[in-house]
């Protein structure tokens, strides 16, 4: 085929952008650069790669959003080849992009980005937050490379690792009738009023496990943070399901928390790294799972040390 990396990277913007606009502009070229190259692609491989809407912007074709999966790994190659020419192959260079969920990438994600920076110098992580929906979409969108999370509704063509697993616990405040005891089923807290962690997909698996036993939640208030749900039930005003064990047992404002277990045989979730399963690991992103891997073995030991909460898959 006869195009250019240049005129693959003005594609993969023009689609991340839905337009020739914002492309030039976050490249630095002309808006016709842009164009030329969107036509050079489709003239050459005969596919038509983008809608054009007037006055609307552009949106990828099926053929278009295959194609640019393809180019997205290219250049990602074209990169780590680039690094790999400049350390002789040597060193571990570069910048991997993650994304992760907001439970638990704050817990862990520092010290391992700390950690990751002063083993290997010339590389770099640059780490987001969102919730499930928006990790699976940007993970297709090829904004990341690698994505940190649950195994909440995987789709096919994306690839998932499992290393730890948590299991659903009750978390109540220290004055919940429930609170004084040392395991729960359910059903006991069904009637409660609870407090939801509203987020998509979030929300269906706490709902689902209501369904499993056969019982209906009292959602009394949803929230959109962590830092509310444990503010919300630390306050009497419902008790919450968690899955991550909780590092303290405070909330922001300083009341206090109850983590107690559930005996009923409820789904877990587990964590671990998810990637689009056409795309081939970059060294950075190959060395950064294994020191993943590495630090989920000592966080049995350390953060997690309760075993009713946590479980190490590897």
């Amino acid at each position: 085929m006869n195009f250019t990396l240049k005129q693959l990277r003005y594609f993969v913007r023009a689609g991340e952008f839905g337009s020739v606009t914002r492309a030039a502009e976050a490249l630095h070229v002309s808006q016709p650069s842009i164009s030329s190259a969107v036509l050079h692609l489709e003239d050459v491989t005969g596919l038509q790669l983008f809608v054009r809407h007037h006055a609307q912007g552009l949106s990828l074709t099926p053929a278009g959003r295959q194609f640019i999966l393809k180019a997205k790994q290219l250049l990602t190659d074209a990169e780590g080849l680039g690094h790999y020419a400049n350390t002789l192959g040597e060193d571990i260079a570069g910048t991997l992009r993650i994304v992760g969920f907001p439970t638990f990438t704050p817990m862990l994600l520092p010290s391992l980005m700390k950690k990751f920076t002063e083993t290997y110098p010339d590389a770099s992580i640059q780490c987001d937050e969102s919730h499930q929906k928006g990790i699976i979409q940007s993970l297709v969108d090829g904004r990341y490379e690698l994505a940190l999370t649950y195994d909440l509704q995987i789709p096919s063509g994306i690839d998932f690792e499992p290393i730890m697993e948590f299991p659903a616990y009750a978390v109540l405040a220290q004055n919940h009738p429930l609170a004084q005891r040392d395991e729960l089923e359910l059903k006991e807290l069904a009637d409660y009023p609870m407090v939801l962690l509203d987020w998509p997909m979030t929300r269906e698996y706490f709902f689902s496990l209501f369904l499993s036993q056969g019982l209906e939640p009292n959602f009394a208030y949803r929230a959109q943070s962590l830092g509310m749900v444990r503010g919300l039930v630390s306050n009497g005003l419902g008790y919450t399901l968690f899955n991550v064990p909780l590092a303290n047992n405070k909330a922001l404002d300083g009341s206090e928390l109850k983590a107690i277990p559930l005996t009923d045989n409820l789904r877990p979730l587990r964590l671990g790294v998810a990637k689009i399963s056409q795309f081939r690991l970059t060294p950075i992103a190959d060395a950064f799972i294994k020191l993943l891997k590495a630090r989920a073995a000592e966080l049995a030991d350390t953060v997690f040390p309760d075993k009713r909460f946590y479980r190490h898959l590897k």
